[in-house]
């Protein structure tokens, strides 16, 4: 007869498990597993049980998940001692102590499991008794995951790291925003699996969305939908207005309070793209996925499909057309799985999309698409490939509508979008150009011909009529937010004889989507060009017409255009411009000690000409201020003063960390800056 197991306690063994599985990094508070990967568990016997042999004992282990398991859906196993397995599927071996007292079982996970949390049932002939629960993450160190990845390197930046670099600005200016992903703070595990259990997914059929919970491409697709909250209650309200009612996109400096904020009381209020970006990598990366930041500067917005920006303007150069647009630089993230549902040499980075902006299926939601199909121009691969692609590979054409009603070509560009396409480098805060991962150089015979193959029916017919009048833009080398500067059109005639053209040069506050607000300078006169030679047209930009209009993006966008209507001749060119910024000085005071007071004393020196309202430090660090930012307001501060503060903080993790900080005021908003910091014992 068999014998049975009298059991006191269950020891889920948490410190060593987590060791062997990369979790240590959530804490001890309970079992959090990597699939594909054994754990084991030790089963402590009452005093006093009788000698047993394991070979008398027969018992099972019970593993569920979700709200309705079942054997069909993969959400409940039963394992056996001494069954046959395979690598794919989940087994159990048990060892005795020789001491009699214990016995430990060793669980090993199918890398195929549903990622979420599981508990663990022992069944003894009927007789059942729960030992616990633990949580079951996607293994990017087990090669039969989908997810896995080889380098070690990579794995500690795009599973493990918590901070990050998140590229913005312009391709000619890009600069580095730091970010706290924190993945691994308090509370945040257990948020990023309440996001997948509020997906509509999981609301209409939870038993078919936690069994395909297996697959990284269905929950990437899923936290696309979710991060936004266009169709459902998802985490982030987007908007690229004025801001009233909630915090300003530019605000936040990590992912941790957003999702508290979500998990408390819903949508938050406001994301932009590089928001959603870094909440969709910090939630990706806590369930175990792999995940990068992505910045593509010059991204196109492609309204109609037809992978085609067209802008149309009347005659006097004021634009006429809307839907497609070019945004300074667009922000989402790139996913590391298998594509088995497509060919094998589709494998490796997917890129997917948080933003609202167009939907796939009837919802707000963007890839994953593979890169590499992004890159030769492979739109049937789903998800979203033709939308991506225009993003980095689309060709503008700029039209003019005349009088008559004739529309006619004026300028265009192969080369203007998808440009210094960016993230952080393995292992350091340098940027790295991945531009070459999804696209050919532009201009090359291969970059001409995939976008050519990717046009199908819509080829573009270009035509080649060279220009009499060459435009462009002269920029002054100091222009910091507060200061007046002059910036000029400047116009070369490459024709034979002179050339009489009207100028306008107008100056517009801009916003990084490409949207534009109210304009902030605007000059136009008759000029004549004589043949071979040079003329320019200033156009003074003054602090006290653009600080009132120019966003906290700080963006001013130039155009230029000429027109000689006598021989139907029109030019246009645009620049971007980003304001400089002011930088904060930080300076940390004591020893980097493990909850030992230290103090960070910070500097900011105002370089507009009139005061600050409302002036506030923030900083937050991993590991440095208990998971959430301080802030320390200190008033109003006087022109060209410099706006200082003391923050004083614990560090509460041993180890290499960054401390960011934010300052924030009425007049000049979210001007950012870190240091690093390594925390002794």
């Amino acid at each position: 007869m068999s014998q049975v197991l009298d059991i006191e306690s269950c020891d889920l063994n948490i410190k060593s498990n987590s060791s062997s599985h990369h979790t240590e990094l959530y804490g001890e508070e309970r079992l959090i597993v990597r699939r594909g990967q054994p754990f084991v568990i030790t089963l402590h016997l009452k005093p006093g049980s009788k000698d047993f042999r394991l070979s008398d004992t027969s018992f099972s282990l019970i593993v569920e998940t979700g709200p309705l398991p079942r054997k069909e859906s993969d959400t409940k196993v039963t394992l056996n001692l001494g069954d046959s397995t395979v690598d794919d599927e989940w087994s159990m071996s048990a060892i005795k102590d020789p001491s009699g007292n214990t016995v430990s079982v060793s669980i090993n996970s199918s890398p195929n499991s549903p990622i979420g949390v599981h508990s663990l049932t022992l069944d003894q002939q009927g007789q059942r008794t729960s030992l616990g629960q633990f949580t079951l993450l996607f293994n990017a160190w087990c090669s039969r995951d989908a997810v896995y990845m080889r380098s070690q390197t990579k794995k500690q930046e795009y599973v493990l790291a918590q901070q990050g670099q998140i590229y913005r600005g312009t391709h000619k200016r890009i600069k580095g925003l730091p970010w706290n992903f924190g993945q691994f703070e308090a509370g945040i595990l257990d948020i990023c699996l309440k996001i997948l259990d509020e997906n509509p997914k999981f609301v209409s059929d939870a038993d078919k969305d936690v069994s395909a919970r297996r697959n990284p491409i269905y929950v990437t697709r899923v936290l696309s939908a979710m991060i936004n909250s266009n169709d459902d209650r998802g985490v982030l309200v987007g908007n690229w207005g004025e801001i009233t009612n909630g915090v300003h996109p530019g605000t936040w400096i990590g992912s941790g309070d957003i999702l508290k904020q979500w998990a408390e009381s819903g949508p938050v209020r406001y994301g932009q793209c590089w928001v959603f970006a870094a909440v969709a990598c910090t939630v990706s990366r806590a369930l175990g996925i792999p995940c990068r930041v992505v910045t593509n500067f010059g991204s196109a917005h492609d309204s109609d499909a037809n992978l085609l920006i067209e802008n149309l303007y009347d005659e006097n150069g004021e634009r006429i057309s809307e839907g497609d647009s070019i945004w300074n630089f667009h922000v989402w993230v790139d996913s590391w799985m298998t594509r088995p549902d497509l060919d094998s040499k589709y494998d490796g980075w997917q890129t997917s999309d948080p933003t609202p902006q167009e939907t796939s299926g009837g919802v707000f939601c963007c890839g994953p698409a593979p890169v590499k199909a992004i890159k030769e121009g492979q739109l049937t691969n789903k998800y979203d490939a033709p939308f991506i692609f225009a993003e980095v590979n689309a060709d503008v054409v700029d039209l003019v509508r005349l009088s008559n009603g004739e529309i006619v070509k004026f300028s265009g560009s192969t080369k203007s979008v998808g440009r210094f396409i960016s993230t952080k480098a393995v292992g350091s805060d340098d940027r790295k150009d991945i531009t070459y991962h999804y696209k050919y150089p532009e201009g090359s015979k291969e970059e001409r011909q995939v976008y050519e193959k990717a046009q199908h029916h819509n080829k573009l017919q270009q035509r080649g009529e060279e220009p009499g009048l060459h435009l462009k833009i002269k920029l002054s080398d100091n222009m910091i937010v507060g200061s007046d500067f002059e910036v000029h059109a400047v116009i070369t005639n490459n024709h034979m004889e002179a050339r009489t053209c009207t100028v306008l040069f107008f100056a517009k506050a801009g916003g990084y989507n490409g949207k534009l607000g109210e304009s902030c300078g605007f000059t136009s006169d008759k000029v004549e060009v004589p043949s071979g030679e040079v003329r320019r047209l200033p156009l003074k930009l003054e602090y006290d017409i653009y600080g009132s209009v120019i966003t906290s993006d700080r963006l001013i966008q130039l155009t230029a255009i000429t027109i000689d209507k006598q021989t139907i001749d029109y030019n246009k060119t645009e620049k971007t411009i980003v304001l400089d910024e002011p930088e904060i000085d930080i300076k940390l005071v004591g020893e980097a000690t493990v909850k030992q007071p230290m103090m960070a004393e910070l500097t900011l020196l105002n370089p507009l000409p009139e005061p600050l309202q409302d002036c506030s430090f923030t900083v937050e660090g991993v590991g440095l201020t208990h998971g959430k930012p301080i802030t320390e307001k200190i008033g109003a501060v006087g022109r060209k003063e410099a706006a200082k503060a003391r923050v004083e903080f614990s560090p509460t993790s041993v180890g290499p960390s960054v401390l960011l900080v934010n300052f924030d005021s009425d007049k000049l908003k979210n001007i950012k800056s870190f240091i690093n910091v390594v925390v002794k014992e």
